[in-house]
């Protein structure tokens, strides 16, 4: 257990809690101006329930995903310093883009769509919610720019041993940055559907915010019906891509360990237990040729085997490839439930199917299950580099470095994230629990002024109560 191990192991552990919590509010910011831009077209009041009962949601996992992002910016220095130093002309603006447009977007905005109802006109804060949903897909623009840069870098020159800015536009514009964009805000699009619709199944199982309920699954369904399969081709985009700049991870993510013999194809390996040390899966189910077929869309299509790089090129087998089948495995579980969800509700039986509802339950959470896993997947497997074929990770740690410094931060963000966000998940589990209650908000005034009967909206009562 030497720095170098902890310090992974500490990033790794930041960036799993980090990254669940901003995917859901990407989702959720535009659900929440959907809900508000039907509310203003239809006045039906359960939508405006909803948009209020969502909104307190979204701020407490906005407040979680700021604060985790904030301590994970700061192993940049600390633990990760050469990478800082050789990198830093490149990443550094990056993040500053980030910050410069979406955090100055949503701090703007914020402050108005949680506490500005009643307050503002009616299109203020209309837009108020869609630039805050704006902001977050900025946010995601740049930090997957960033990270899709050191999975393929470009537009660099080394001068000196630091990489320097040589073209902005084929740095920002990477090969693998518009479908692994594409591959990330439609997971969290599909993050949040399934977590919606997992809530309005529990409520309609439980008999209770029954209006809600069916409406929340209904929308669900619809909007999963458009995202996950969009989802399986920007997938399957996204691997051949894989395939052409990072192959040995998709051997890593496949098993594939050795050349097949012409003309046979690679096998699709169901199951298997990859032993490293003998270059070889033991107890392996496989379909033949199935593999190249999805891999190279045709049936004799061969890849780069694992044994054609020295194992110290190789990332960590086992990790990425059970990895890589969790996230497949529950994808399909989401594409079969949205597909059968959206017979039934076609056939007016979806809110009477148990087992339908049951199975949204059971995947209310299946979203962030898939994130995690194929984060896993895109970083361990671009491993041993941390910027691929540039800079191996062993390299980009801080030169002094104490493991005993980095394992008493581990165990200190261990025991605060314990407390921090036990105590947020706590909250959101007693708001979602109580489910969307009626409110009655004042109305928006044609210039904005405050209502004198009630200075703050329900939702703004809440919220402040909340805090």
């Amino acid at each position: 257990m030497d720095a170098l191990l902890l310090s992974r192991i500490q990033f790794g552990f930041v960036i799993s809690f980090h990254i669940l919590f901003p995917a859901f509010t990407i989702g959720l910011a535009s659900w929440l101006a959907f809900a508000e831009w039907r509310w203003l077209r239809t006045r039906d009041t359960l939508w405006r329930d909803l948009y209020f009962f969502w909104i307190k949601i979204f701020a407490v996992s906005f407040g979680m995903g700021v604060v985790s992002g904030i301590v994970m910016s700061f192993q940049f220095g600390t633990n990760w310093a050469t990478l800082s130093e050789q990198a830093g002309n490149i990443l550094g603006p990056l993040l500053s883009y980030e910050v410069l447009t979406a955090f100055f977007l949503e701090a703007t905005f914020l402050g108005v769509m949680l506490f500005g109802w009643g307050r503002v006109s009616e299109k203020m804060h209309f837009v108020s919610t869609l630039m805050v949903a704006l902001g977050t897909l900025i946010s995601t623009f740049w930090i997957i720019s960033a990270n899709s840069w050191m999975q393929t870098p470009q537009g660099y020159t080394i001068v000196d041993g630091v990489l320097q800015p040589d073209s902005w536009w084929d740095i920002v514009f990477n090969p693998s940055f518009p479908l692994r964009l594409a591959h990330m805000v439609l997971a969290a699009f599909i993050t949040t559907c399934f977590v919606i619709g997992g809530v309005g199944a529990s409520y309609l199982l439980r008999g209770v915010h029954v209006d809600a309920g069916k409406r929340m699954l209904k929308a669900a369904v619809i909007f999963a019906a458009i995202t996950v399969p969009a989802q399986v081709f920007v997938g399957d985009q996204h691997g051949l891509k894989a395939l052409e700049y990072q192959p040995i991870k998709v051997a890593a993510m496949e098993g594939h360990w050795e050349h097949q013999p012409k003309g046979e194809g690679i096998p699709l390996i169901l199951f298997a237990v990859p032993n490293e040390k003998a270059e070889r899966n033991d107890l392996e189910i496989a379909i033949p040729q199935v593999g190249s077929l999805i891999l190279t869309h045709t049936l004799d299509g061969e890849i780069p085997p694992l044994k054609s790089v020295p194992a110290s090129e190789r990332p960590p087998v086992k990790p990425v490839f059970y990895a890589f089948r969790v996230m497949v495995g529950v994808g399909t579980l989401m594409l079969v439930l949205v597909l059968w969800s959206l017979y039934l509700f076609w056939r007016r039986r979806l809110y009477q199917s148990r087992v339908a509802l049951h199975g949204w339950r059971l995947l209310t959470l299946g979203g962030f299950v898939a994130i995690l896993s194929g984060w896993y997947v895109a970083e361990i497997g671009r491993q041993p580099y941390v910027i691929y074929g540039l800079l191996r990770t062993a390299d980009a740690v801080s030169p002094i470095l104490a493991a005993s410094s980095v394992l008493t931060s581990l165990i200190v963000y261990a025991v605060v994230y314990a407390i921090v966000f036990g105590a947020g998940i706590w909250y959101l589990t007693r708001l979602v629990k109580k489910g969307p209650l009626p409110h009655e908000p004042p109305q928006h005034t044609a210039g904005g002024e405050k209502t004198p009967a009630r200075p703050l909206s329900a939702a703004g009562e809440n919220l402040e109560e909340g805090v």
